[in-house]
Order: structure tokens, then sequence, then C-alpha cells
């Protein structure tokens, strides 16, 4: 009677699963069939040294101190320089029977040699076919054939909640295998705009980097890369970069070491709420321009400060973080159609992408305060816009009450208000005095080498 009603309960179940979901493969057989294409990987950094190691029981920051002992304590001149081997370990996957590997590019940046570790116990030189540090992707090649290689799957299949597997070398235990769901997709990090990352719960800790994120299929989906932890260990949350990306980094950097991408010259923000009102939008959306780059593809473009970009190539900005990443993917030179909201309503301008570059004052002031809002602005002087390559802009001498709560500095320069352009601390008086209380105005800030647009909710202090 018991195994009777287990037996109905799981047909019960399984009838109820949708028909993807029974494709499902038990994590040990995902193992075994994909486990030898994953890699160990070595990495050796030779570090210069000098014999010298400074004078003993001396603290770093104690000049006195330092003195005293090299009076009293002298040594002989700097010994011949060493070069210390430094040693780091991360995983990688075989995507080609010829010998070619993918990893992340920190796994094996600056070092002198890699060694690739098979799980058949062979080991390689690898050589490092190229890097991309936007997308954190390295390929290596070692001289062997007729490898296992992994399955590559679709990203875009994937659902929050799935289950997934990584399999990598934690710490140097080879071939360990851990496994959680996908807690979200798209994520963008501050390190990098060009992923929308897979985030996971799968343990991942150092010397997981650059090994597989698998689905239940036994499909590779991403590249484990980072974690987010405030104790420097695995705290339930790791990043993996969806496998087509980085299959598309991996192909540019064997066809010629280097990945080549589009690029507009602009500097872009999130559309809050606040400012989707003050410019009017149905609701925040899209990707604020902030700054345009003098000469810059955008430039030519016609686009401008304050516009919001809606779409780019007929595919829809939600985030702003969608934009670097469509921007990305079009080829240099290629004439892309794209939306943007400006002055109330919608245009369409023609961009010539170009082609992403590689990696890369004090004066007399008249100050005049200016209380609403909470600012005591100045105007520039003639050596303040020189220098600042600015022909307006007021300066934040002092921050308090609204313009604090929104996070407006000290030193920022405030270029305009609600897509008006603002030179005097008049023309800034009148701009705010219309907006209504309990309404937020648009202010465009020049904050170092950036501008960003700041929601300023006037509350009538």
């Amino acid at each position: 009677m018991f195994k009777t009603l287990i037996t109905t309960s799981a047909l019960m179940v399984a009838l109820a699963v949708p028909a993807h979901a029974r494709e499902v493969v038990d994590v040990a057989d995902l193992v075994d069939r994909q486990g030898p294409a994953v890699v160990n990987i070595s990495t050796t950094k030779l570090v210069k040294k000098n014999n010298d190691e400074g004078f003993p029981f001396a603290l770093p920051d104690e000049e006195e101190m330092q003195d005293f002992f090299r009076r009293f304590f002298p040594r002989a001149p700097h010994g011949p320089t060493q070069e210390i081997p430094t040693r780091g370990a991360g995983s990688g996957f075989i995507v080609s029977n010829d010998g070619y590997i993918l990893t992340n590019a920190h796994v094996v940046r600056n070092a002198d040699e890699v060694e690739v570790k098979l799980i058949d116990k062979r080991k390689f030189t690898a050589k490092v076919v190229g890097t991309d540090s936007r997308t954190d992707i390295a390929v290596l090649k070692i001289p062997a054939g007729n490898l296992p290689t992994v399955k590559l799957g679709d990203p875009a299949k994937l659902r929050v909640g799935e289950a997934v597997a990584a399999i990598g070398s934690p710490f140097g235990f080879e071939n360990s295998v851990t496994a959680g769901i996908v807690s979200a997709k798209g994520r963008t990090l501050p390190s990098e705009s060009y992923v929308p990352y897979i985030q996971t719960d799968v343990p991942i800790n150092p010397g997981n980097s650059g090994g597989p994120l698998f689905n239940m299929k036994g499909e590779v989906v991403g590249v484990n890369s980072q974690i987010y932890s405030r104790s420097g260990g695995y705290q339930g949350v790791s990043f993996a970069i969806p496998i087509d990306i980085a299959m598309e980094v991996a192909e540019q950097l064997k066809g010629g070491g280097k990945v080549s991408r589009g690029w507009l010259g602009v500097v872009i923000q999130e559309v809050t709420a606040d400012l989707a009102e003050s410019f009017g939008l149905d609701r925040p959306r899209g990707a604020l321009v902030a700054q345009v780059q003098e000469d810059s593809p955008a430039a030519r473009a016609g686009l401008q400060v304050s516009d919001v970009i809606l779409n780019f190539n007929g595919m829809a900005i939600e985030n702003s973080g969608d934009l670097p990443r469509l921007v990305g993917l079009a080829k240099p030179g290629a004439k892309i159609p794209f939306d943007v909201w400006r002055k109330g309503r919608t245009q369409t301008l023609l961009v010539a992408v170009g082609e992403l570059p590689g990696d890369e004052t004090a004066a007399t002031r008249s100050s005049r305060s200016y209380s609403r809002g909470g600012l005591a602005l100045s105007e520039l002087s003639a050596d303040q816009r020189r220098e600042l390559k600015l022909d307006h802009g007021l300066l934040v001498e002092s921050v308090t009450g609204d313009a604090a709560r929104a996070g407006i500095r000290v030193g920022d320069v405030i270029l305009a208000v609600n897509n008006g352009k603002v030179a005097t601390v008049d023309a800034f008086r009148k701009a705010i005095a219309g907006v209504p209380k309990g309404k937020s105005a648009a202010i465009l800030v020049r904050r170092g080498d950036g501008s960003l647009y700041v929601p300023l909710k006037i509350s009538g202090e």
C-alpha cells in the first residue's frame, strides 16, 4: 500500500511539471558527462623583490624611529633584486576539442606562466590567446587534441528559480561540485556595465573563478566570475557571465586577440520616478544622457544632454544598464536608429557607431547665497570656466536641506535645471521658482570629470 501511494504521488507530480522541466538530469549524471571538460588552472607570476627587508622593529609610518635605526643598526646597501614567484589558481572549461579553454581574465592577468590540469591528471602549459577586462573573459590554448568539451546552452531560456550547478576548484580542491538556483537575471554590477550577470546562490569561492555554471540539462549557461561578500568569502550571492556573451567575446579574441565594441560617447544615468516626472515621461524607463563627449558619434548624431534614450536599434531600454550592452554589440561603423525623449516628445536619430577605445582651482569668487532648496551658489569665474572647459555653470559652495537630501555636494557645478541652462544665480532662482512645492526639478550637475542628473524635490524649506 505504501509503495503504491509513493508511485501514485510521484506520477501526479510528474504530470504537474511542465515538459521542459521534466528534461532535468541528475547532478551526478551532469558531473559524469560534463566534468571531464572542466579544468584546473594554476598561474605563476614573478614579483621583483630586493633583499633588503628594511630596518628591524621599525614601524612603516614612524619616520623618527626609522632614522634612529638607521643610525644604530646600519645595513648594507640594497642587495641584488630577486624574482619571487607568486601563485594563483582558478578554473576553466574546454570549448573545442583542439584545446581552446574559457576562463576569467582576472585568473590569468599578468601571469608569467599558466598551467592547465585536466581531470585525467595531464598537465599543459597554456598560451593566453587573449583577454577582455570589460567582460572578464580570457581564452587559453593548450597543445592537445581529441579533448572532451562542454555542451553550451541558452541563458535567455533560464528562469529565475531554476536549479543550476557549478564545477570548479575552490581553494584548490579540484573538480568540486556545488549547486543552487538562479536568483536573478540581467544584473548590472558597478564594476562592469557590459555584462547582464546571472545571479545565483551557488556557493562560489576563490578558485571557482572561470569555471562553468550548468543548467540541469548539462549545458553551460554561464562563467562563474564574482561574489558579493562583506567577509571575502561566499555569503549566498554569486554572479556568472552569460555564456552567449562569453562565447562572442571568445570568438573575437581567437580571431584577433582583442574585442571590438560599439561606442556612442555619452555618460548616462538611471531614470528615477522623480526624474521621469520632471521630464514628462509616462514612467521611469530609458537611459538619461548626462554628458555628451565632444566630437563623439553621439555628438555627431545630434544627441543632447537631458535626452532620454528609449530604444536602440529597435530594442527597448528599460534600465540605463541596457544601453551599454546594446551599443557594445553593435558593429563599429554601423548606422543604427534610436529613439529619444526630448522636451515632451519622441524623436528618432541615426548614429554611425564608433569603436570603443581600448582599456584605458582656486580662484576669486563672488558668492551669492540662494536659500530655497538649501543651496549657496556662485557664478563661475573666467578662470574656472577655462579650467573646467565650460561656458557656464554655478558652483555649489554650501548644501543644506532639500539639496543635501538630494545628494548635491559642495564643489558640484550646476549646469541646467529641467533642460534649461543656468549661467547666473538669478537664472537658477527663476527656474526653481517655477517648481511647485513637493515636486522635483532635474538638476544637471558636473561632478569631477563627469555629469549626472539629480532630482531636487522642493519641500519649501
